[in-house]
Order: structure tokens, then sequence, then C-alpha cells
């Protein structure tokens, strides 16, 4: 059947990967635009909600479960469209039904923080040690370049997890989290694209993570109260765990791997660039962990300390604090990409200094105004 197609739309001069990549961005964001309003009304109707807390920027309770819909696009429309990665990757299905699982139960009663670890040590093993999704060289990071299988696999799977929960610590404000995946799926997806139509399965991915994320954002920045929606941990969770699959694929392409038809590609700041990507998400987490190091509190804690709290506080709307950040993250993917022919320690600490001087920018503003008034 599938010969059929490709016979049928090879006649018409259309290639498969562009068919599978639009239908996979537009089924998967009509699935999750459908999907959302049942899950809200059923949320309401169960008062299954969040409610605001001490690091909520939100003053009202808000149906938490819109991951679920994010969830059902992506299983449809990535076993259709990107098949290959399931074939290629066995156990990814599987980490992304436990990721499932463990958020709708976190969104729900509220998991104890050691056994969601437990449970993201489960899904990365998985992934890492039976898909081989892992880190298998540094490119010269601190003159370090390729690791023994164990350090690979420790690394990985403490890379994977960090990326996990970075990622639901950004998502504090209305279409932060859900406008940085889509910024980062699409910077991944180009990049697979220009480097050739063996990973066309990864651009097929990233395709479908936009869309399904898309449907997500059009109720979650809606004015209108019964619409609204968060996408909750089960969301996060699963968009960082994405991301970090395919920030490490990303990485693996310019290893030079002994297989058949392969191209080889070869760029020295590959971690550079995968870090630049995702640097919000790193640089957040970072910035509070040395905060609360100082504070001599525990890292654990819920608090106020992100980059989208220091910008509320400043008296910028949700919207337009998601704005600002996004476009200056993307200013230091821009510079990455510039920059992306030197040294790699050279262009990691000026990703990394970039990435902490527009942390601390709302923080001094707001200091400096304090000291006027």
């Amino acid at each position: 059947m599938n010969e059929i197609i490709k016979n049928l739309l090879a006649d018409f001069g259309i290639p498969i990967f562009y068919v599978k990549l639009v239908l996979g961005l537009v089924i998967s964001f009509f699935i999750t635009f459908l999907s959302i309003p049942t899950i809200v009304k059923i949320s309401r109707r169960k008062n299954l909600m969040d409610e605001p807390g001490t690091r909520s920027s939100h003053l009202r309770k808000i149906p938490n479960l819109g991951g679920i819909a994010i969830f059902y696009s992506l299983a449809v429309c990535a076993s259709i469209f990107a098949f290959e990665l399931f074939e290629l990757y066995k156990f990814l299905f599987a980490s992304l039904v436990i990721l499932l699982y463990i958020g709708v139960m976190d969104d729900i009663v509220v998991m104890r923080a050691y056994k969601k670890l437990i449970a993201q040590i489960i899904v990365t093993a998985l992934m890492v040690i039976g898909s081989d999704v892992r880190i298998r060289s540094m490119f010269g990071v601190f003159a370090i370049y390729e690791l023994s299988y164990t350090v690979s696999v420790i690394f990985s799977i403490f890379t994977f997890i960090i990326l996990i929960n970075a990622f639901n610590l950004i998502d504090g404000i209305d279409g932060l989290s859900g406008g940085y995946s889509v910024i980062c799926s699409a910077l991944f997806g180009i990049s697979y694209f220009r480097l050739g139509e063996f990973n066309y399965p990864l651009v097929v991915l990233s395709g479908v993570i936009i869309g399904s994320v898309l449907g997500f954002l059009y109720y979650n920045l809606s004015h209108y109260r019964n619409n609204k929606v968060f996408m909750g941990d089960t969301g996060s969770m699963i968009l960082g765990f994405l991301l970090a699959f395919t920030a490490i694929c990303f990485m693996d392409i310019f290893i030079d791997k002994e297989l058949p038809d392969v191209p080889r590609y070869y760029l020295q700041t590959a971690p550079a660039v995968a870090v630049a990507i995702l640097i919000l998400p790193i640089v957040d987490t970072l910035n509070v962990i040395i905060i609360r190091l100082v504070k001599r509190q525990s890292v654990f804690g819920a608090d106020k300390n992100h980059i989208h709290h220091s910008l509320l506080e400043l008296g910028l709307t949700h919207r337009r604090s998601t704005v600002y950040i996004l476009i200056y993250y993307l200013f230091i993917v821009a510079v990455a990409y510039f920059f992306r022919q030197i040294n790699v320690n050279i262009l990691l600490f000026i990703i990394m200094t970039l990435g902490f001087v527009g942390a601390y920018i709302p923080k001094i503003i707001l200091k400096t105004r304090k000291k006027t008034n």
C-alpha cells in the first residue's frame, strides 16, 4: 500500500516526505485543537484544576490537563507519519506512555518528587540503554572527546532528566513553554532537513510537535476564561523529553559512525549549538539553583526566582513577557549560528554568558527602579 501511494505521488512529482510533513503538522494541530474542549469540560466537571500556589502566576483555578491532548496528537501522528523512528528507537513510544502516566498522576494527585525521579530514570534508561540514544562525544568541550560507554550512559541519563525538569520549570506563564517548544522544534527540524533525507523522519516529528503545540497554544493564550488550559506536568515532561531526544540525535549526526549509505557530517560546535537552542530552560534552571544555594534554601523548593517572574514584576503581561524572552533567546541562537565555526569552548562560553545576561537584565532593571523610587 505504501509503495502504491509513493508511485501515485511520484506521478504528480510530489515527494512523499512533504506530504508526511504537511499532513503530520496539520492533523496534529486539529487533533489537539478538537480534543482540548472535551478535556476542559471534564476537568471542570471533576474539578481537575491547577490551584494557584507559591510559584503560580495565575490567580484562579485553571484546567491543567492540556498535555493529554498534546500526547494524543503526538502518538497518533508521529506513529503514522514518522513511523520509522519507532522502528529505529524501539522504546520511544513506551517512554512517552510512561511519561503520560506519571504526568497525569502528578497533575491530578501531585506525586512525590522521588517517585517522579524514579520514573524519569526508568524512562531515560529505556531510551539511552534500550534505544542507544546517548551522547557519545563532547566534541572537545573541556578537552573531552569520545566518551566511554559507561560514562556516556550516565551522562546521557543525567542530561535527559535535567532537560525534562528544566522544561517543566519554565512552564510558568501563558505561551512560554508552548512557544519555546515550537521554536526549538522548528530550529531542530530545519537543521535536520538541511542535513539530508536520512534525517527526514526527525523533520516530520518536529512538524508533528509544532502542530500539536500550536493547537494547545490557541487555548492557552485564550482571553476567554472557559477556554483557557495549561499543559501541566504531562505536557511539559513529554515536550521536555522529546526536545532532549531531538537535541541528542542532532549531536549524534555529527559523529563519524560506520553506517552504510549514510552521509557523514562534522560540526565541532554541535554541543554548543544544541545548548543555544535549549538555552532558556538550561539557564533558567541554573539561575534558580544558584539563587537558592546562595540563600541557603532547598534547591527543590518552589519560588518566584524564574526569569518570567522577574518580567512580571516589571509590570509586563504574560504575552509580552513571553515575546521578550523568546526574541532574546532567538538572538542567542542567531549568535551561535553565526559563530558556529569557532572553537566549541569559546562559543559555549559566549552562549552561556549571553544566557545569564538575559536572565539578570530584568532583575537589574527592577533594582534600578526601586532605587530611583
